[in-house]
């Protein structure tokens, strides 16, 4: 075929239709005409399709029943619709609709549209792997398309003739090789798709792959040299008129305190609260001051982290020269090896080979190989643990000098600067005490470092699959000796799930695992390892708990110590480390450098603001959460959302438990609230982006939405606070730290139960008011802080960062309103 139409002519087509389904009825058409890469002639028409519209379609569209009686029928430019796309390659954004809908009209005219198809959808995911979304009003923003009237069929089949020209130019830009990889999965898309790679590979000479790495027939991205450091200033304000950052009476006094501090041999905790600018604080304030030591960054989260790789980082590498190395666990990251055995073998599945020619594009693309970039993988998740990086790589390795952890283990140590997250931080520490060494340390939100040091001093394993790994042995032949011991495995694990279920046992006692470790001690291979390795370590506290998915259920095993881990252990005498957090006393009786095992520290405050560009509301009727009526609780929350949500302000609503929130969601659903939701529509960092992009204007979240993730995008934001976020009384964690005050004369609640929940109130808080021209509206709806006598505590707490009003709901959304306007 490509023999016969080396110049196809393609025809990009759009339909307006009743519906989305399989009786709906043309309402609109268009058609853009492109040849040689230029648009020869564009055509439209409204099609009276004989039947009312629905709400949906008509506030969709813009088309109108009245406009539309005016229309032609289908019949009567049915023929002049045929000539036009007969000899052409019909191409739209999502074909599968567009032709057969067409195809099927045009047939009851007496036309059979026999033309090739190819899908623009399929393309931009393959050369466009980074994207999280691939709607055309999304693209529109990602790949600055003109897409001035979206849903009218002539512009959205216009901004698509714009993509297919975009996607061919890049076709062009990458090497034949490639392409021609590619190419070879080809059949695992839709239709005729692969065609136009095929005529791209046609026009291409061979000898264009000079400005990349090839090994063992795959292409990687070379690495560009950076033109030599230019020298930082030691005042902070001239680096920061470099950088055109605006002055910030706050910020340079966060920066000079950081100055002081550097030759002081103790560890430096300062408090400074959020939306100061910390990061440009102490970067620009560190870098001139290292004289051959690195600057190791670490932040609570991997979003976090990319973040200041993606803004601050990189503003610095662009004006002073100076790289950063984001360094994440292993598992973050491609192995080529691994990746380059898959493309050796069949797949029969497409979302794998489509999967396969994403990543031969992005190796083009990458200079970290880090699969967080890649944002559609939570889709096949197998298939990238497949190919994720085990911490590993063989020196015989024809991939050894170019795998991206090699890479990152061997060059971090000529990197200026080293940005990290807790967890990494603590578990590379652990094992690696001179990863410490002559390092500047700045430990950023150190008041989320204590959990994490918590967490790394945890193992947990996931009981339901290795109840199923048991269950797939003993199906097998084996040992009799083998196949007694999965049986009692088997036995043990099941009886402790139910009772966990059946009997609410989360703590376990020594003597419910005894034959657990007995048997694991005897056991012969190495799939049950980290079973084994958690039954027989040096942990001291056991427990169960689950998890629920949108389909199933899982158990997991978690065991911990009963003593508090010191970070001081990890440091060497020569770090200098500073702690930056929003607070430094947990309470009046307990600071963070005591969680933390700290002896000698110096502490620093600076001075807290009154933030007047955010407005807290406390709805003083807000409905108590019972658990014994759960529904009605959830059935007048989501009212308050809906009416919340009719601001069409973008709008963050923060849960503690993920339950509830998925079932808000359904609710919302219900109601035809378009909204994104964590879990359900995909990971934080994603529906984040998705969020700022503005696909919608309604985000729920959970977890990392209370601690590290920042709102800038949104010049003004609503914050709903469902519930008070207290720990779990019923957690390890909590039941450990309660005991330790308790041991220390101290009250558990009042001095670190209430103190943290008003800390990660306040945090939450704050992440949604990061710049001076943004306006945040805060709504919290827990009457708690109305109706408790610890409630005072709270209020007060946060009108120290924001003006605080206690309203009927009513009332707020009038006040709101007022404000946000």
């Amino acid at each position: 075929m490509i023999e016969e139409m080396k110049k196809p002519k393609y025809a990009i087509v759009d339909l307006e239709a009743t519906s989305a389904g399989i009786n709906a009825s043309i309402i609109q058409v268009g058609i853009v005409i492109i040849q040689d890469d230029h648009i020869i002639k564009t055509y439209e028409t409204d099609i009276n399709p004989h039947e009312k519209l629905d709400d949906h379609i008509i506030s969709l569209t813009g088309l109108t029943d009245k406009r539309l009686s005016k229309a032609p029928e289908f019949s009567q430019v049915a023929k002049e619709i045929f000539d036009l796309l007969e000899d052409c390659v019909f191409v739209a954004h999502n074909v599968k609709f567009d032709a057969n809908l067409l195809a099927e009209h045009l047939f009851f005219e007496g036309y059979e549209l026999m033309t090739p198809r190819v899908d623009t959808v399929e393309l931009t995911q393959v050369f466009y792997p980074t994207l999280e979304k691939y709607s055309l009003p999304i693209l529109a923003k990602s790949l600055s398309l003109n897409l001035a009237n979206a849903h009218t069929a002539i512009s959205d089949a216009k901004a698509t003739a714009e993509l297919f020209l975009k996607l061919r130019n890049k076709m062009r830009q990458m090497p034949k090789r490639t392409l021609e990889t590619i190419v070879t999965y080809g059949d695992s898309l839709l239709f005729e798709t692969q065609m136009v790679i095929q005529e791209i590979i046609a026009e291409k000479t061979s000898e264009d792959d000079k400005d990349y790495i090839r090994v063992a027939d795959i292409l990687l991205k070379k690495e560009k040299a950076l033109a030599k450091p230019k020298q930082l200033s030691r005042d902070f304000e001239t680096n920061c008129h470099y950088l055109g950052l605006e002055d910030r009476p706050i910020q340079s006094q966060f920066a000079h305190l950081i100055a002081e501090r550097f030759d002081d041999s103790s560890t430096s905790f300062i408090e400074a609260q959020s939306g100061i600018g910390k990061t440009y604080g102490y970067l620009l304030t560190l870098l001139p001051r290292l004289e051959g030591k690195q600057l190791l960054i670490s932040v609570p989260t991997k979003v976090l982290q990319d973040q200041i790789v993606d803004n601050e980082g990189q503003k610095i590498k662009e004006t002073f020269h100076i790289d950063c190395q984001s360094i994440k666990s292993p598992q973050n990251y491609l192995k080529l090896d691994a990746f380059y055995q898959t493309l050796q073998r069949q797949d029969h599945n497409r979302l794998i080979n489509r999967y396969k020619m994403q990543l031969l594009v992005w190796l083009l693309e990458t200079e970290t190989g880090d699969l967080d970039e890649v944002k559609q993988k939570q889709r096949f998740e197998a298939y990238f643990d497949e190919i994720k990086h085990d911490g590993f790589i063989d020196a015989s390795s024809p991939f050894f000098e170019v795998d991206f952890w090699h890479k990152i283990e061997s060059k971090q140590a000529k990197k200026p600067i080293l940005i990290t997250n807790h967890a990494y931080l603590l578990a590379r520490s652990a094992h690696d005490k001179s990863f410490l060494e002559n390092k500047v340390l700045v430990i950023d939100e150190a008041q989320k470092f204590f959990l994490a040091l918590e967490r790394a001093s945890q193992k947990k394993v996931n009981v339901t699959k290795i109840l199923q790994i048991i269950h797939k042995k003993l199906q097998q032949e084996s040992p009799l000796i083998l196949q007694r011991l999965l049986e009692s495995l088997q036995f043990e694990l099941s009886h402790l799930v139910s009772d966990f279920y059946q009997k609410k046992r989360m703590l376990l006692e020594e003597d419910s695992i005894t034959q657990l470790r007995q048997d694991m001690s005897e056991y012969p291979d190495n799939d049950l390892d980290d079973l084994k390795q958690l039954l027989l370590g040096s942990y001291t506290a056991f427990w169960l708990e689950s998890e629920q998915f949108e389909t199933h259920r899982e158990t997991y095993l978690r065991a911990g110590e009963t003593d508090f881990r010191r970070f001081q252990q990890y440091l060497s005498p020569q770090t200098k480390t500073y702690a930056i957090s929003a607070t430094l006393s947990i309470s009046k009786k307990v600071n963070l450098a005591d969680l933390l095992g700290f002896d000698e520290v110096t502490f620093d405050y600076l001075p807290l603001d009154i933030n007047n560009n955010q407005n807290i509301w406390l709805d003083k009727a807000a409905d108590p959460y019972e658990k014994s009526d759960l529904a009605s609780y959830e059935a007048l929350l989501v009212e308050k959302l809906i009416a919340l949500s009719q601001k069409n302000i973008p709008m963050l609503v923060l849960f503690t438990s993920k339950q509830v929130m998925l079932s808000v969601s359904e609710r919302l659903d219900e109601h035809h609230i378009k909204h994104l939701t964590q879990y359900k529509n995909g990971l934080a960092s994603n529906i984040k982006r998705r969020f700022d992009n503005g696909e919608s204007k309604v985000l729920l979240g959970t977890g990392s939405f209370w601690e590290g993730v920042d709102f800038t995008s949104q010049d003004k934001i609503i914050a709903v606070i469902t519930r008070l976020p207290f720990d779990n009384p019923e957690d390890f964690f909590t039941k450990k730290m309660a005991s330790y005050l308790r041991e220390h004369k101290k009250n558990p609640f009042y001095d670190y139960t209430l103190p943290v929940a008003i800390l990660k109130l306040k945090q939450a808080i704050g992440r949604t008011n990061r710049r001076k021209t943004q306006r945040s509206a805060v709504v919290i709806l827990d009457n708690r802080v109305v109706t408790k006598r610890y409630g005072k505590q709270i209020s007060k707490a946060l009108a120290k960062q924001s003006p605080v009003r206690e309203e009927n709901f009513e009332e707020i959304l009038s006040e709101l309103s007022d404000f946000l306007l």
